[in-house]
């Protein structure tokens, strides 16, 4: 529900704009607006998840982003949208660290690894699947009122979300009791994700990159290493600090930090301009664009299933071989861009397909690996940073890569074709440089398996993953 909205909005945004005359300012704060709410509240609810009842959280969430969806689609003016949009990020927020949380401290082993490979059919499904329900429900509704519906179907879906988990998430005991929140922390945190957030995701509907406060990614920096700092001291004075400081030192976690960082900058603008190529470039309607990508959603929820039995046996190399067919897909696509005539979504299917099927192969191995050697008490907190470094990833991805492809279009005057294959090839790269931390990290474990490793009385009895 929450990744869903991430790129459900983007098919509705034209039919949004005409039926409540929204400017360029409105739609990007309907579509920015939610990215940065999602992404500075990752962490610290992640830790409140660790410190107090996970179900509980996990459902307050679950409520304020379903009134949130009711709020955005009874708004009737843009700014009203936009706030609904910052409340439903904050929701998301707060719910996607509990769901690691809960796979972390319910399941062990082989377990843990299936159920890891659940979530990673759900992201790439959901991520997906965005473009293609928002299409249908564009069509169903009408263009006065399509847009509406968007918001709409979380509802009956929030609703029995919290009927669900009232029965059967387990009414779980807090990791550590008598402890409080670091507040400094948060803030420090929140303020450093939201400054790095801001200029990335801020004029992503085409204004021009010297327009962007790109000033504030230095302030980022020193709130970032300040956060680091306070943190440090935090956790000397016998304080609970708002992530385990260790967790940075482990080169498992800092691999896969990085790997998703650099894959979803690719992964999630994928979709925004193959939409825009459809719906603006080839004049295709919002059913059309969504079904176009589907093929991608179908094979990474095949594969992302399928790697959940094999990430123990094969480990990394999944990762690797994943990135190299999802490269492949890209490319094809962007070969087969220029040379069609007709029938466009049917041509490119193919190479959706490929995409897909990498992509399954990439998330769900990711996930369980970067995770495999975090402690279940850090489980929120070590999920929610996962989760915000892909956030953050998919802001730089849509900022950079739709720079490129307005430039095109100014440069080219309207080919979209050309745009899209110029866009395209950034997403390539940064698939790219997924793969080169996916590369140096299965060198590093293969190093490992030659030598022995000291054991360690405190380590976690489940299995380490192709560690």
């Amino acid at each position: 529900m929450t990744l869903l909205d991430v790129s459900i909005v983007n098919v509705a945004l034209p039919t949004l704009r005409e039926g409540l005359q929204a400017d360029d300012s409105d739609i990007q704060w309907i579509v920015a607006g939610y990215s940065l709410a999602f992404g500075v509240v990752l962490v610290p609810m992640g830790r409140l998840g660790d410190a107090r009842s996970r179900r509980s959280v996990f459902m307050i969430g679950v409520a304020l982003f379903t009134l949130a969806s009711a709020a955005a689609g009874l708004a009737p003016n843009p700014t009203l949208i936009s706030v609904a949009r910052v409340i439903q990020g904050v929701g998301g927020g707060i719910i996607t660290p509990q769901v690691s949380g809960f796979i972390q401290n319910l399941f062990r082993g082989r377990d843990r690894a299936k159920a890891f490979s659940i979530f990673g059919a759900t992201i790439g499904l959901s991520t997906a699947a965005g473009p293609l329900l928002g299409g249908l429900l564009v069509a169903l509704g009408g263009e006065s009122f399509g847009w509406r519906l968007v918001f709409f179907v979380n509802v009956p879906i929030g609703i029995a979300v919290i009927l669900v988990a009232r029965k059967l998430l387990p009414a779980d005991a807090p990791a550590k009791r008598g402890q409080s929140l670091d507040p400094v922390g948060v803030a420090l945190f929140a303020a450093a994700v939201l400054l790095v957030l801001w200029p990335l995701v801020e004029g992503t509907q085409g204004a021009p990159l010297s327009s962007r406060p790109w000033w504030l990614l230095g302030v980022a920096v020193a709130l970032g290493v300040a956060f680091l700092l306070w943190e440090r001291s935090w956790g000397r004075r016998g304080k609970e600090t708002l992530i385990n400081l260790r967790l940075l030192k482990v080169p498992a976690y800092i691999f896969g930090l990085s790997l998703g960082t650099f894959y979803f900058a690719g992964f999630t603008a994928i979709f925004l301009i193959v939409t825009l190529y459809l719906q603006v470039g080839l004049h295709y309607s919002a059913l059309q664009a969504g079904l176009t990508t589907t093929p991608f959603a179908v094979g990474a929820a095949v594969s992302a299933l399928v790697s959940g039995r094999l990430v123990e046996r094969f480990g990394r190399w999944l990762a690797v071989c994943g990135l190299v067919v999802v490269g492949g897909g890209l490319l094809a696509i962007d070969l087969l861009v220029p040379h069609l005539s007709g029938m466009v979504g049917l041509k490119l299917a193919p190479a959706f397909l490929v995409a897909g099927l990498g992509g399954g192969f990439v998330v769900t191995p990711n996930v369980t690996l970067t995770l495999a050697e975090v402690d279940p008490a850090e489980a929120g907190s070590g999920g929610g940073m996962l989760q915000t470094a892909q956030r953050v990833g998919s802001a730089i991805g849509v900022a950079v890569i739709l720079a490129q492809f307005f430039a095109t279009l100014g440069s080219t005057r309207g080919d979209y074709a050309e745009a899209l294959s110029v866009a395209l090839r950034t997403t390539v790269a940064a698939v790219g440089v997924a793969l080169l931390f996916a590369v140096a990290d299965l060198l590093r474990r293969t190093s490992h398996q030659r030598s022995p490793e000291p054991q360690h009385a405190a380590e976690e009895p489940a299995p380490r993953h192709a560690a």
